[in-house]
């Protein structure tokens, strides 16, 4: 077939374009803006971020839809008898 792997070279934005995008908005909507005192301060806000960004942002390659929305269980409260 002829078939081979290409080879991406780092920090190539035109050769890996979902990863650089990313990392462009990750930078420029939290990491430019905040100032971490601690390690786990940096995990904290940007899981928080991260959370924010997969499950109530909007993207527009799926129409305005969060990628993994937030959905709730609801349990039924009433006692079972076994």
């Amino acid at each position: 077939m002829g078939a081979k792997t290409a080879y991406i070279e780092p920090g190539s934005p035109w050769e890996n374009g979902y990863c650089e995008s990313f990392n462009a908005r990750l930078r420029d909507e939290l990491l430019n803006g905040e100032i971490f005192y601690s390690l786990k301060e940096a995990q904290i806000l940007i899981e928080q971020w991260r959370k924010h960004y997969n499950t109530k942002r909007p993207h527009s390659a799926l129409g305005y839809r969060p990628p993994a929305p937030e959905t709730i269980v609801r349990m039924d409260q009433s006692p079972v008898m076994h």
